[in-house]
């Protein structure tokens, strides 16, 4: 009876320090997906968040309303969930744990055909990563929610009042996420939120970089946000030849384009982007100013569906050659964000990069002089 008594007291000793202890992170992840509404067959993908275009690091399909991706991870990375070739996302963080998504999604339609889902309604589990990531990115909800407010506001019909209402809207979009960003400067979570709440880096962030721990510089998302506000300079360097392609499937090459001119400014740009389309009548000027002294705008846009583009050029009637990018030329020139613009020479070597407004200018009025 006594050594009953010990192997049960031993054992019972043995499930009390296993439940008291920890529970062992996974090894691997396991995110799964229940989700009403995505046919049987849908392609399903993760695509890592960042300022340029990303290729999809798995894809799988969705079977009876479920879908799964499994792997290791060596440390969290930010990823959106997609439908293959639709509109739509749902943020989170992939980290080894095991993961889980649910809701119903409806299927809709963008304006140029493309179909969208509502992903960003999903349900996520078992992942405080995402949780966290929710609780930062709420801020861009508010934002959206101050725009109805401010900008779309009725009452303004004026121009004064439109002007004065998206100055407001601005400049608190920018203390909101400068604060946000901030409170997150000690780790990795800091340039994530840059990355994430921002659609490009420019000047105006150099200051909030500096701001960070060492590391969260030293992190993947700092070293990211540093690549983007500190490229390498590209000056004084001959850029890749290329060749686009014209409406009618003609190739065009670099070389063509830069003949008879003395300098070309290559643009990047797309048809969604604000900051492209405001800079235009800037390019319009110096165009107008410079163009019969050997000055040449090449415009590739990045746009993914051809019939925006050809609706944007139908509103900004650009005088100079545009392309739509169908030979991979912004991966080729490693463009992470548009605008981007490139000023060569004649003999296609570099001699401004990402020069914009007054800055644009005057270096035009320096080569022309």
């Amino acid at each position: 009876m006594k050594t009953r008594h010990f192997i049960l007291s031993a054992a019972a000793a043995l499930m009390a320090a296993a439940c008291s202890q920890t529970p062992a992170t996974p090894e691997g992840y396991t995110l799964t997906g229940h989700i009403e509404g995505l046919p049987d067959g849908t392609h399903v993908q993760l695509i890592p968040v960042s300022h340029d275009r990303e290729q999809p690091v798995a894809d799988t399909v969705v079977t009876n309303g479920t879908f799964t991706f499994s792997g290791t991870m060596d440390e969290p990375r930010a990823m959106l969930l997609m439908v293959k070739d639709s509109y739509g996302s749902r943020r989170l963080m992939l980290e080894n744990a095991d993961i889980e998504l649910n809701g119903t999604v409806k299927a809709d339609t963008a304006q140029d055909g493309t179909p969208q889902y509502d992903l960003d309604k999903l349900a996520i589990s078992g992942s405080p990563l995402s949780t966290r990531y929710d609780s930062l990115m709420s801020v861009r909800q508010q934002m959206d929610s101050l725009y109805q407010a401010t900008v779309m506001n009725p009452e303004n019909k004026t121009p004064e009042a439109i002007k004065a209402a998206n100055n407001l809207f601005f400049d608190t979009v920018e203390k909101t996420y400068h604060a946000t960003i901030m409170s997150q400067k000690d780790s990795y979570w800091g340039p994530l939120m840059m990355i994430s709440l921002m659609s490009y880096l420019d000047e105006a962030q150099k200051p909030w970089y500096e701001e960070f721990s060492e590391e969260a510089k030293n992190s993947y998302y700092g070293k990211m946000v540093k690549d983007e506000l500190y490229p390498a300079g590209k000056e004084g360097t001959k850029v890749a030849e290329f060749t686009v392609k014209d409406k009618e499937g003609k190739e065009i090459s670099l070389a063509s384009l830069r003949e008879g001119n003395k300098y070309v400014l290559i643009d990047f740009w797309a048809s969604w982007c604000n900051p492209c389309r405001k800079e235009i009548p800037n390019l319009k000027n110096l165009y107008k100013q410079y163009h019969d002294k050997g000055f040449q705008i090449v415009s590739i846009s990045i746009d993914k569906k051809q019939a925006e583009w050809e609706k944007a050029l139908e509103e900004e009637q650009l005088p100079w050659p545009n392309y739509l990018d169908q030979t991979g030329v912004a991966d080729l020139y490693k463009v992470k964000s548009v605008p981007t613009m490139y000023l060569i020479d004649a003999q296609g070597v570099m001699v401004g990069e990402n020069l914009r407004g007054q800055a644009l200018a005057d270096k035009l009025a320096e080569l022309f002089q």
